[in-house]
Protein backbone atom coordinates (compact mmCIF):
# COMPACT_ATOMS: atom_id res chain seq x y z
CA UNK A 1 0.00 0.00 0.00
CA UNK A 2 0.70 3.16 -0.12
CA UNK A 3 2.46 5.09 2.61
CA UNK A 4 1.05 8.59 4.31
CA UNK A 5 4.13 10.42 4.74
CA UNK A 6 5.29 12.66 1.65
CA UNK A 7 8.14 11.51 -0.33
CA UNK A 8 10.52 13.91 -0.58
CA UNK A 9 13.25 13.90 -3.21
CA UNK A 10 16.86 14.54 -3.08
CA UNK A 11 18.23 18.26 -4.43
CA UNK A 12 18.65 21.85 -3.93
CA UNK A 13 15.78 22.86 -6.36
CA UNK A 14 12.02 23.33 -4.50
CA UNK A 15 9.10 24.35 -5.32
CA UNK A 16 8.06 26.63 -2.75
CA UNK A 17 11.06 28.98 -1.70
CA UNK A 18 10.16 30.82 1.21
CA UNK A 19 12.79 33.52 2.71
CA UNK A 20 13.85 33.79 6.17
CA UNK A 21 12.58 36.27 8.51
CA UNK A 22 15.35 38.04 10.49
CA UNK A 23 14.04 38.75 13.81
CA UNK A 24 15.92 41.26 16.22
CA UNK A 25 16.87 38.82 18.97
CA UNK A 26 17.85 40.78 22.23
CA UNK A 27 21.15 38.96 23.14
CA UNK A 28 20.97 40.04 26.69
CA UNK A 29 17.99 38.38 27.42
CA UNK A 30 17.92 36.15 30.37
CA UNK A 31 17.37 33.52 28.17
CA UNK A 32 20.26 34.08 25.83
CA UNK A 33 22.45 34.19 28.84
CA UNK A 34 21.74 31.18 30.50
CA UNK A 35 22.53 29.71 26.69
CA UNK A 36 25.38 31.57 26.62
CA UNK A 37 26.79 30.17 30.18
CA UNK A 38 26.15 26.52 28.60
CA UNK A 39 28.06 26.78 25.19
CA UNK A 40 30.86 29.75 25.85
CA UNK A 41 34.13 28.65 27.77
CA UNK A 42 35.28 32.05 28.24
CA UNK A 43 34.59 35.71 27.50
CA UNK A 44 36.20 35.92 23.88
CA UNK A 45 34.42 32.44 22.85
CA UNK A 46 30.84 34.38 24.12
CA UNK A 47 31.72 37.33 22.09
CA UNK A 48 32.83 35.51 18.95
CA UNK A 49 29.63 33.10 19.16
CA UNK A 50 27.48 36.09 18.90
CA UNK A 51 29.03 37.78 16.10
CA UNK A 52 31.46 40.44 17.42
CA UNK A 53 35.14 38.80 16.32
CA UNK A 54 38.01 41.00 17.00
CA UNK A 55 40.95 40.88 14.86
CA UNK A 56 43.50 38.43 15.34
CA UNK A 57 41.20 35.94 16.73
CA UNK A 58 42.40 32.34 16.49
CA UNK A 59 40.16 30.62 14.11
CA UNK A 60 37.31 27.85 15.56
CA UNK A 61 38.90 24.28 14.99
CA UNK A 62 36.78 21.63 14.33
CA UNK A 63 35.05 19.42 11.86
CA UNK A 64 34.62 20.29 8.42
CA UNK A 65 30.60 19.74 7.19
CA UNK A 66 30.65 18.89 3.78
Amino acid sequence: GKSSKPKRGKGKSSKNKTKKVVKDVDILSSAAMLNAHYICHNVPACLELRGFPWPGSPKKKGKRRK
